[in-house]
């Protein structure tokens, strides 16, 4: 991929979906799909399909289709899941918890979770699965000495960006925010947000206005 094309967000959001449904393939033995039969599978056209892997370079071969544990291999290192990142979680109230507790956010997934912090002291001091819950007071220190790539967090919105300008002078690089509120960044540190109002009230939108809903058609 030419450095100079940058890849539209909907190509980046579509990528998971092709290593999830690639993982599900691949998982019942088959070998060989192409982007007819990922079509079926995903719901996106076979053009579509084409388009975006095309965005990254030719995988598949005409008449051959993908291989699909290369085609997998190849999106994980496109989307950076083929390397290992140290984290933290910054609030360990229900999200936090359900968070920790994810089985696709953990050390097998190449996520290690370094650090849990909060400021309640009715949570610090607990051990959850094995790593002890700190105060927020002493996170600052913690990312002083550990190299830590990214920070959940999981916080009231009245404490996030406070929390956020904390997190990035501790050189975390990419902040996966679920509190509700636009953060303020440097334009080196990567936020993704997690807002699960827009979320629902996006599903009940659909659920009332059916004709324009994106999803797959039978």
């Amino acid at each position: 991929m030419s450095s100079n094309i940058r890849v539209s967000l909907a190509v980046v959001k579509r990528l998971p979906k092709y290593y999830r449904y690639l993982g599900l393939i691949a998982d019942k033995g088959i070998i060989r799909v192409s982007s007819q039969e990922l079509s079926k599978i995903t719901g996106l056209t076979a053009s579509q399909i084409r388009q975006d892997l095309n965005h990254f370079g030719g995988f598949g071969q005409q008449g051959y289709g993908y291989n699909v544990e290369e085609l997998k291999s190849e999106i994980e290192k496109i989307i950076g899941i083929d390397k290992s990142y140290k984290a933290i979680i910054v609030g360990m109230g229900n999200i936090g918890q359900a968070i920790y507790k994810y089985r696709g956010f953990n050390e097998s997934s190449g996520f290690k979770i370094m650090g849990l912090f909060d400021k309640d002291k009715n949570i610090i001091g607990k051990t959850i699965n094995g790593i002890k819950v700190s105060d927020i007071a002493n996170m600052s220190k913690f990312l002083e000495k550990e190299d830590i790539d990214m920070a959940v967090l999981a916080v009231p919105v009245g404490s996030a960006q406070e929390i956020c300008d904390s997190l990035v002078e501790g050189k975390i690089k990419g902040i996966w925010n679920f509190a509700p509120t636009d953060l303020k960044l440097p334009k080196d540190v990567v936020l993704e947000n997690v807002h699960l109002d827009e979320s629902l009230f996006t599903l009940t939108y659909y659920m009332n206005n059916l004709k324009d809903y994106p999803g797959t058609k039978n």
